[in-house]
């Protein structure tokens, strides 16, 4: 008896978008084969991980090249064609042995998916079933909440790997179109929509259903920025026929909700805060911040620049005197260096006298960093931001030996940027004075991002040149401790 070949599509990537026989499969499965780069980082284990078991047998099918060049004698795709044949015989030495194999794969198996070759090698050989799963395209035209195709249009699936006038004319001649496989592909892609007088109507997906979902305008994405996991979506012409929304009165005027996003994804925004998005008329914020929020075609979006605080504070409320419901978003907590201080200040005009202002708060950057380090803020701590923007670097000096000297943990904000490269250095030197070198420190960048990264050092050896601005410092006090497994806490006690 030989064992069974299972091809299991695991969707878009969301885990709770794997289908139930899905999970059960891969639940029971006797061995669990995944593609990946030559990192060894597989997307699609990460998705399938919350239903695997332990005791399984893995087996990493390790790609020889992406996009490097090769001296293979039958160039790149004779590599390819090597490996898949290589893959193919790991693969049946399971089957062989009566092992239920299940292979996993990213959006469905038979579209676009690496499966599909071991499909071709292996299904004539052992009794074999494939797993349908939620493609990339439906799960971009949900995100994006605007339909693929109505009535008898029709839809295009393009491969961005195609020469650019072939891509142009086959965009002018349908309906709807998804072009996968961006990354470097994308201006060739962003040009033939161009071209066929469609670049107005497309959108940029990246990552859809993840933590790391980004979408926008296509016209507006930054080619440096587009990875190969992201497609471009011309949804049904009848999407973009949305009317005007009414707006009410002017005597009866809008609101402004400031909203935490919290510091990453969807994950971490509270339920209230996803109501006030929904319900808003308007977003207004920091273009990286809108862009997290899934587009609504009712919905108006206004992103600006970082450093417009105060004109985008009071442009918020030039809306809401209009009738607009307006949703001003910040990252983190809008409380804590950002937006809400902005909002209300600009509030006090008399102008605005009978605009309602409501506060949000979301989950802080300083509770997510110290979450992931354990609990460094067990005990009293201060927050201070080490720019000196709106505040001279005298008074930052001043609060950082006031807090050391009464022994609190520090949570550090805005440590540096591209023109401020000093000022980590400073600190660290200036609380060497009050705190021993052996104190422990956390750095943690884009914490709850795919690319997040957690540092755990000390003060003595704290490397400024390793922070930026998306890192946020955790320093401890004289009490703060280091578990044998390797988690920061600070005790809730403090010695007499």
């Amino acid at each position: 008896m030989t064992g069974r070949l299972y091809g299991v599509g695991l969707g878009p990537g969301d885990p709770e978008l794997v289908t139930v026989k899905a999970a059960r499969l891969i639940g029971e499965a006797d061995v669990i084969a995944y593609h990946a780069a030559r990192h060894g980082r597989s997307i699609a284990r990460s998705i399938a991980r919350p239903y695997m078991r332990d005791g399984q047998v893995e087996e990493l099918l390790m790609y020889p090249l992406t996009t490097e060049t090769t001296d293979h004698p039958g160039g790149y795709r004779g590599a390819l064609e090597d490996f898949y044949t290589d893959c193919a015989a790991r693969l049946s030495s399971h089957l062989d042995a009566g092992r239920t194999v299940v292979v996993l794969s990213e959006g469905d198996p038979l579209f676009y998916g690496s499966y599909m070759h071991l499909h071709k090698r292996l299904a004539h050989r052992y009794p074999t079933e494939v797993v349908p799963g939620v493609t990339s395209v439906s799960a971009a035209s949900a995100v994006l909440g605007r339909p693929l195709v109505e009535h008898e249009e029709t839809l295009t699936i393009l491969p961005g790997t195609l020469p650019g006038d072939v891509l142009a004319e086959k965009l002018r001649t349908t309906d709807s179109a998804a072009v996968l496989k961006l990354g470097r592909t994308f201006e060739k892609v962003r040009d033939a929509l161009a071209e066929a007088g469609r670049l107005d109507d497309a959108w940029y997906v990246e990552r859809a259903t993840t933590s790391a979902e980004r979408l926008a305008p296509l016209k507006d994405v930054d080619p440096a920025d587009v990875p190969y996991f992201s497609l471009a979506l011309l949804p049904s012409p009848h999407a973009h026929k949305v009317p005007e929304r009414p707006r009410p009165a002017e005597s009866h005027p809008g609101e402004v909700t400031v909203v935490g996003l919290g510091p990453a994804g969807r994950p971490w925004l509270t339920p209230e805060a996803q109501e006030a998005l929904s319900t808003a008329t308007d977003l207004v914020g920091y273009a990286p911040y809108v862009d997290r929020v899934p587009p609504n075609p009712r919905q108006t979006r206004h992103r600006t620049d970082n450093r417009a605080e105060a004109e985008r504070a009071r442009h918020a409320l030039d809306l809401a005197l209009s009738g607009a419901r307006v949703a001003v978003v910040s990252s983190g907590d809008p409380g804590v260096f950002a937006m809400a201080s902005a909002v209300l200040e600009a509030a006090t005009a008399p102008e605005y006298d009978t605009v309602p202002v409501r506060v949000l708060p979301g989950l802080t950057a300083a509770q997510a960093v110290a979450a992931k380090a354990g609990a460094p803020l067990g005990h009293d701590y201060c927050v201070i931001s080490l720019s000196d923007q709106l505040k001279p670097w005298d008074v930052v000096e001043t609060r950082l030996t006031a807090a050391a000297q009464a022994d609190l943990v520090l949570a550090i904000y805005n440590p540096a940027s591209k023109t401020r490269t000093w000022q980590v250095a400073a600190t660290r030197d200036l609380l060497l004075t009050h705190r021993p070198p052996t104190t422990p420190v956390v750095i943690g960048r884009n914490i709850g991002s795919p690319d997040e990264h957690l540092t755990i050092t000390t003060l003595a050896t704290l490397d400024p040149t390793t922070v930026d601005m998306r890192s946020l410092l955790i320093i401890g006090s004289t009490q703060t401790r280091l578990t044998p497994q390797g988690h920061v806490y600070t005790p809730r006690r403090y010695p007499v």
